[in-house]
């Protein structure tokens, strides 16, 4: 045929299909920011940050006091895992706490407000009776319990304070009294004063601090003007300079700030020594159990310095992952206490993250040598059953309020067991579908018959 060398009939060839455009590949970096906003704002995302960052950190804390308090327990003439024996039995304890906070509706947390008030007042006058009270550290805020068991009542003040404060502020929002400034001030302060005055008899000026910082944030999220949150602010920082002064102790810490070496006559001792624990620590510390601070150099190494041997022991490393999960638990505590309607909730939530953060960084400042030596233990981490318990069930207030979010109670409602039959509607079990076995993976969407 013309046209074809070979006689056969030329090919047809249909014409080509139009190439489409490339789409530009997405960075990296955006698609992993991306991912993790969607992450961020998922329902359960605060639940699970505040389960998971709690017990990691309580997990951690005794861990480290196992490894900070060998030392101190064994010149005491006491088994090696003495203090950590304790801790564990209170870890116990506080989980019972924290589970049951977990599962009590908020009626009952309002409701347990006032009692918790009351037993917590009592406890802290109970404290300063002749015979009944313990003085630890030239502080006397203790209250012996029997054998080595010491409580703090002051610690359970600071639950006190956030529950009642929150229902009171909740139920004057209610009735629109938020609005007037004697409404807004009474008897938060008046109460907040008499709890802070309880503590000062002890000579506790770094609980004393902490209570502060709950008052002040449930002042915040009420809503205070700037004038009232400022004249409330200098009448306590008023009141605690009169007390700094007058105490030649709180004057020595305040001197310590930033000290690298110690003073002829042995000052700054601990300050010092918490800043050879982080400095001779590296990236990645010396391994576990194997500080030289804690062989009788560093005081409280296992209380209020155990965030200078988690440094010691376990380098940069340990320390920001210990700053990272005290991060997240304060994200979700203010993501729970912004996304609900409940004022109750708001103000609760608030003071629970405000008590927590609040601590944790006045611990930390101060074993950094950027605050003064405040004596407040790391929360759910350093060593003492009484911090260890209040704190717990403050945690479990917080996981409580997670649940109780409308997106999160629709999302957890959305989850089926994974072995065994689905929940059903209702009715006989002859009539429900048969049983069916549920699998970790995702049913695809039914498809037409033509689809491919």
């Amino acid at each position: 045929m013309p046209g074809s060398r070979t006689g056969r009939p030329p090919v047809q060839r249909g014409a080509r299909r139009p190439v489409p455009p490339r789409t530009p590949r997405e960075n990296p970096v955006a698609r992993l920011t991306t991912r993790a906003r969607r992450a961020w704002d998922r329902p359960l995302t605060a639940y699970y940050l505040i389960l998971g960052g709690s017990l990691l950190i309580t997990v951690l804390g005794l861990v480290m006091v196992y490894s900070a308090s060998q030392i101190t327990a064994l010149q005491m003439s006491l088994g090696g895992s003495y203090f950590f024996r304790k801790q564990l039995l209170a870890a116990a304890l506080g989980g019972v706490l924290l589970y049951a906070a977990s599962r009590m509706p908020v009626k009952l947390h309002r409701a347990l407000a006032y009692p918790i008030l009351a037993g917590a007042v009592f406890l802290m006058a109970l404290v300063q009776v002749p015979g009944i009270g313990v003085a630890v550290n030239g502080n006397q805020n203790w209250i012996s319990v029997g054998g080595p068991f010491q409580l703090q009542p002051s610690e359970f003040g600071k639950l006190a304070l956030v529950l009642w404060g929150a229902d009171l502020l909740a139920r004057k929002q209610d009735k629109r009294l938020l609005t007037q400034w004697k409404h807004m001030l009474v008897p938060l302060v008046p109460v907040a004063f008499m709890l802070l005055g309880l503590i000062m008899l002890g000579g506790d000026m770094g609980t004393a601090i902490i209570l502060t910082a709950i008052l002040f944030g449930l002042l915040w999220l009420a809503g205070a003007p700037t004038r009232l949150f400022i004249g409330v602010l200098a009448v306590a920082a008023l009141i605690g300079t009169v007390l700094i002064k007058t105490n030649s102790n709180r004057l020595e810490r305040f001197g310590c700030i930033g000290a690298t070496e110690m003073g002829s006559d042995g000052s700054c001792w601990q300050a010092v020594h918490g800043i050879y624990a982080l400095a001779s620590g590296g990236l990645f510390g010396s391994g576990l159990g194997a500080s030289v601070e804690k062989w009788g150099q560093l005081p409280e190494a296992h209380t209020d310095f155990i965030f200078a041997v988690t440094g010691e022991e376990l380098g940069l490393a340990g320390t920001l992952s210990v700053l990272a999960l005290f991060a997240a638990l304060g994200y979700a505590g203010i993501r729970v206490a912004g996304r609900t309607e409940d004022p109750f909730v708001r103000y609760a939530a608030g003071g629970v993250t405000t008590w927590i953060t609040a601590q944790a960084v006045i611990n930390i400042g101060a074993v950094l040598g950027l605050l003064p030596i405040a004596g407040v233990p790391l929360p759910l981490f350093s060593y003492g059953g009484s911090a260890l318990l209040p704190t717990m069930f403050a945690i479990g207030l917080l996981i409580a309020f997670a649940r109780d979010e409308p997106a999160a109670r629709a999302a957890l409602a959305m989850r089926h067991p994974r072995f065994g039959r689905k929940r059903g509607t209702g009715g006989p079990v002859s009539d429900r579908s048969p049983r069916r076995w549920n699998t970790m993976r995702r049913r695809a969407p039914a498809r037409s018959s033509g689809e491919r």
